[in-house]
Parts: C-alpha cells; structure tokens; sequence
C-alpha cells in the first residue's frame, strides 16, 4: 500500500467509526423509547389494576356486611315463625276437610261463609292452611253424614224412639227418627239435647199419611233395632202410622207416649180457643200492635200470634199481656200526648178484659211450671207428685187441669210397666223440634228453600262428632258414594227438575253470522 493512501484509509476508518457510533446511538435512542413506552403502558395497567382491586375489595366488604345483616335478618324472623308455631297450629291438608265440616255443623254458618273465615283467620297469624271452595266444603260435609248416617245399627240397652215430621219445605216433609237412650236423662240432669241423640232414619215424601209412616218405620227399625218406646206428637199421619206399625209387626209391647207439651197446648185450645173473650183478646193485640208499631211505643210490641201452633208459644203472648195491663196502670185519666195515653188508646179494649186475662195467665204460667219440670226431669214417682201439685192450684172444672191429670195418670204407668225403677221417663220432642230449627237456618239459604241432599246433614246435627270421627267418615265414604246414595234416596229437585228442562229447550243459535242462514246447510 502506498503511504500518501495512508491519511485516506485512516479518515475512511474514522469515518465508519463514527457512522457505527451513530447508529449505536441510534439503537440505543429507539431501544430507549420503547422500553419507556412498555414502562408507561405497563405501569398504566398496574394502576388500572390497583384500582379495580381497590373497587372490588370494597364491594366484596360492602356485600359481606349485607350478608351479615341478611342473616341477622332471617335469623329473627326464624325465631318470630318458630314462637308463631308455637301458638297456632299448622294443619295439613285432612284436618282441613275436618275443620270445614265441624265449622259448618258446629258453628252453623252458611258454607260459602267457612272459606272467608279461614282467610280471615290467616290474616292474623292464624292457622297456615290451603283455603278450599265452598262447594268441597258441601261435598265434605255430605260424605261425613252419608258415613255416619251408615253406620246405625243395634244397641244395647233400652232406648226410646222420638219421630216427628218437618214443616213443608218446598213441597216435601222429612220424617226424621231420633234414638236416645233411657240413661240419657238421669246422666243429664236436665233437659237432653242434640249431642245426647243419634238420627237412625231420614225419609223425604210430598206427603205423609198413616201406610207411609208405617214402611218407613218397618224399614227404620229394621236396621236400628226395636225401641222400649215410641215418643211422638199428636199429628194424625204419626198417630195412624204408628198404631198401623204395631198392628202389623206385632209389636204392641212397644209403649207409646204423648209429647207433653203438645198435650198441653192442646189442653190450652180446648178450654181458651173458642171463649169470646179470648178471641176479643186477640184481636186487640193485632189492632194494637198495628198501630203502635211506627211509633215510639214499637219497643211494646207484643210478641207475634202464629196461626198454626198458636197455643205452643201462647205463654209468651199471656206474660206480655199481664206486664202490658200492669203498665197501663188502673183509672185515671192520662195526660194528653203521653205514652200512657197512646198505649191505652192502642189497646183500647185489653183493660176490661183484665179479670179473664187474669185467668188465662195463671192458667198459662202453672202449666208452663208443669212444662219445664217435665221437660227438664222426666217422669218418675217423685216428679209425678210434684207436677200433681202444679196441676191441683188450677180450678177444679179447668180443662187444663183435667187433661194434664189424665195424661199424668196414664204416663205414670207406662212408666211402671216399663219396670226402670225411679230412671226418668223421657216426655218431650222439643229436641228434635230443635233439630228442625237448627236445620231450617241451613235449607233457607238457598235461593230455594227446599229439601235437598242436605238432608244429610241431620245426622252430623246430632250426637258429638269429634275430629277423630268426622275424619274417619270422610276416609269409609267416597265422592261417588255419596252421590249414588243422594240419587237413590233424594229426589230430583224443583231447581234440577227446572234446569233439567229447560236447558234442553233452550234455542241453539250460532254465535255470530247470518242468522236467516243458520239452518240452511
């Protein structure tokens, strides 16, 4: 190589340096800015990230604290619920059928009104329960009967048989027979009452006369056995049926006794009905309470005047009278516009029958004593003089009196021949005229008071049905159990017999279109 060459390579050689420096440099510069934008961008997600763990342990502290007071929260209202159990009472679904029955039968309020006290009942913290439809309380109801009113049969014992037939309802009559026992009255010691009877027979007729009553005796006590004793009232259908039964079945050792409170009022119509100044007295006390009652006097009103059965409630009409001439003092004149002016004016006419009025209240108020000792404590030795006592303080020619001592005599020894020693002799149907009272409140809700399958309720009416009962009656009787039953022994309804035929007539037409067309084709 040449010398005068050796500047130029050295100036060559200090120049590639220098271009390498250079883009050393370089690198370094670029290499340098992208480490500090990785630097920035990742100290930028750090910090995103610090701060959304900031914001998530936070929430996680905000939601165990509303964890824990939602827990605080259950844990009361766990312990609320458990001391609630603890005083009301959880029933599950059979207990509520037995429930609906025995609201019904017990606290004799209408069917559709059991589901709205139960919903009214839960509203308090009652009991927790599916509330049923009305109509499966009806059907629960009629199972329960159709099963007990199944399971008569023979007793032990002797007993007594008490029949009556119902007041028309619709255009049929009931003939209903009770049973109850002869120890009844002296376990009592009082008047005997539903829950000491059992119903044994239920027959549903448009009429009844003396055959009728006799097949359904005959087929009655068939099932029940033969009573001691047959209680009846005085009906002409009652008396021919059981005197033709007796006839027929040869069983006229079967006694017969008179309902005494029948026999009274009876005694009452015989001596009172017919006198002119009874029948004057009736006719003040209907013009009398005709006038006063829109007035201020209409607390007075007298009490109302039946047509039929008048003298069975007549006592009530004789105290009101004695209290009334007691109020409307003696003479003297009242001053104008007064309550006593009106009241005198209003029954004008009852002053000047004072002295028979005196003589039909005592008459009413000894017999009345002679019903209630009856009534509440049978026949026997001891209630025999007692009731004689009543009878002898009325007028020797009273026909009260007379009657009352005839049937006294007679009852007296039915009682004996029955040979049950001092055990009371049962003497009154009033229990099951309260039956058909009972009753009646439930047959007159319907739009159509009628006899209807709730005829089988008569025998829920009667006896004590415990849950245990009515629980085992609705499980021995099935829906189409009942059913077949009602249709074999209820007859078809006004309300059925009224659907049944009109619906069928009823007109088809479509629901919409060409009318003029309809039956063209």
């Amino acid at each position: 190589m040449r010398l005068h060459s050796l500047p130029l390579l050295i100036a060559y050689i200090g120049y590639q340096l220098k271009e390498k420096r250079v883009n050393i440099f370089a690198r370094v510069r670029k290499s340098r800015g992208e480490w500090k934008e990785k630097a920035v961008s990742r100290a930028t997600l750090v910090r995103d990230l610090r701060k959304k763990l900031t914001r998530l342990k936070a929430s996680s502290d905000q939601r165990c604290l509303d964890l824990e007071e939602e827990v605080h929260r259950l844990k009361s209202e766990n312990q609320e619920l458990k001391s609630i159990a603890g005083k009301t009472s959880v029933i599950q679904s059979p207990d509520v059928r037995v429930l609906c029955v025995l609201m019904a039968i017990r606290g004799i309020v209408s069917f559709r009104a059991v589901p709205r006290i139960l919903g009214v009942h839960q509203l308090f913290g009652g009991f927790v329960l599916p509330i049923p439809h009305f109509t499966s309380v009806i059907h629960w109801s009629l199972r329960a009967g159709v099963a007990v009113f199944n399971t008569v049969a023979c007793i032990n014992g002797p007993w007594i048989a008490i029949i009556d037939c119902s007041i028309d309802i619709g255009t049929r009559k009931a003939l209903v027979v009770l049973r109850i026992s002869l120890e009844a009255l002296r376990e009592k010691q009082g008047a005997v009452g539903l829950a000491d009877c059992e119903c044994i027979g239920i027959k549903i007729s448009t009429t009844w006369n003396g055959p009728l009553v006799s097949e359904a005796l005959k087929e009655i006590f068939g099932t029940a056995g033969l009573p001691t004793a047959i209680l009846k009232d005085g009906g002409t259908d009652l008396n021919k049926g059981v005197q033709l039964y007796r006839d027929t079945e040869n069983t006229k050792h079967v006694v017969i006794i008179d309902d005494v409170g029948h026999v009274t009022a009876n005694a009452l119509k015989a001596e009172f009905s017919k006198q002119t100044a009874f029948l004057k007295f009736l006719d003040v006390v209907r013009k009398g309470a005709a006038r006063i009652r829109q007035t201020d006097l209409a607390w007075l009103l007298p009490p109302k005047i039946r047509t039929k059965g008048r003298f069975q409630g007549i006592t009530e009409v004789a105290e009101w009278a004695r209290k009334t001439l007691n109020l409307m003092g003696g003479q003297g004149r009242a001053k104008d516009n007064s309550e006593l002016s009106l009241l005198r004016r209003s029954f004008s006419g009852l002053a000047q029958l004072r002295s028979f009025l005196e003589r039909f209240c005592g008459s009413c108020e000894l017999g009345e004593k002679f019903l209630k000792l009856m009534k509440r404590s049978g026949l026997n030795q001891e209630t025999y003089r007692e009731a004689k006592a009543i009878l002898l303080q009325m007028s020797e020619n009273s026909i009260v009196r007379i009657r009352l001592l005839a049937w006294l005599e007679k009852h007296l020894s039915i009682h004996c021949r029955l040979g049950i020693g001092q055990r009371p002799l049962l003497v009154s149907s009033d229990v099951i005229e309260s039956l058909f009272g009972k009753f009646k409140t439930v047959i007159q809700r319907n739009p159509q008071a009628e006899l209807n399958r709730l005829i089988y309720l008569i025998p829920l009416l009667c006896g004590t049905h415990t849950k245990n009962d009515i629980t085992l009656a609705i499980q021995n009787c099935s829906h189409q159990q009942m059913l077949n039953q009602i249709e074999n022994t209820v007859p078809q309804t006004l309300r059925q017999q009224r659907h049944r035929v009109l619906d069928r007539r009823q007109k088809q037409v479509p629901n919409a279109g060409n009318l003029d067309l309809a039956n063209t084709g």
